[in-house]
């Protein structure tokens, strides 16, 4: 199974947007791919995907199984969008720190392990998730602590969405450093599966941040605002954006797309993962013509 988290330490790089459309781009070359979200604000994938509609509701959710204290099974959490399956986020995620400790502090008074950082990890064992799933998406807040420590302990893998600026260099080169430390804390290898710069805009300064990234860049994408915020606003992935709510067809949005598939594919590979179908060169431009 290849497994990764959507990660940058710097905000407003599109970081969600990328994890969605990495999905759909996995479940359109006909693999099963999982996404789990595990941002604690209201702007999360969740919401992007229209999935959010229970976040409020006392049901059963992610955190009630990462503190032994499920409702129900964990197939009943999934919701399926665009051929992607989902597990929504719920606002319990916004105490997850506190639930975990509380609940490591009961097992050790019984003299019993809990890994606070792992148990995203045996939910995911405990489901079949591995043995289900051809992919495993998590889309973990930008700032440390379980959400993100979970994330990667079960993905050990991270995609990383990089803003070619001053501020986006600042978040590559720690990266390493911030890498190392979680592997020291973790006590896991994390590797780095691609960076993907997003907003390129073709200036020198861009151009130079670009060229010292260490990390592969399977595509670069330019600045899609408008393709973005239409998703959000439309809740859907841009595919289905660009297919179902554009009034006319842009040729440097069909591109972007087609850079969406040729990441996914990038993805699959580092791990020998061959999508059953991928999408042949020009099937786009037929999806959205006969939309």
């Amino acid at each position: 199974m290849l497994a990764y988290s959507t990660y940058s330490e710097a905000g407003g790089v599109g970081k969600t947007t990328t994890a969605a459309n990495l999905a759909v781009a996995h479940a359109r070359a006909g693999l099963k791919p999982l996404v789990v979200p595990l941002d604690p604000q209201d702007g999360d994938l969740s919401r992007l995907f229209g999935v959010d509609d229970q976040r409020t509701e006392p049901v059963d959710n992610l955190v009630r199984h990462m503190i032994r204290r499920p409702k129900g099974e964990f197939d009943d959490l999934v919701r399926s969008v665009e051929g992607v399956d989902i597990v929504p986020e719920h606002n319990m995620l916004s105490d997850l720190t506190e639930y975990l400790q509380r609940e490591k502090d009961q097992a050790e008074a019984m003299g019993e392990a809990f890994g606070m950082h792992a148990q995203l990890l045996r939910v995911l064992r405990e489901a079949g998730v591995p043995e289900t799933y051809d992919v495993l998406i998590c889309d973990p807040p930008a700032t440390e602590g379980p959400h993100l420590y979970n994330a990667i302990h079960a993905t050990r893998s991270l995609a990383i969405p990089v803003e070619p600026s001053a501020k986006g260099r600042a978040a590559v080169e720690g990266l390493e450093s911030l890498v190392a430390g979680l592997e020291d804390q973790l006590d896991v290898e994390v590797g780095v599966l691609a960076a993907i710069p997003i907003g390129f805009k073709n200036t020198r300064d861009q151009r130079t941040i670009l060229d010292e990234i260490e990390y592969p860049v399977p595509e670069v994408i330019g600045e899609r605002a408008s393709l973005m915020e239409g998703c959000w606003m439309q809740q859907c992935s841009a595919f289905t954006y660009v297919r179902e709510h554009r009034d006319r067809t842009r040729d440097y949005e069909l591109e972007t797309l087609a850079q969406f598939d040729r990441i996914a594919r990038h993805l699959e590979q580092t791990v020998g993962l061959e999508a059953p179908n991928p999408p042949e060169p020009g099937e786009l431009e037929y999806e959205v013509a006969s939309a």
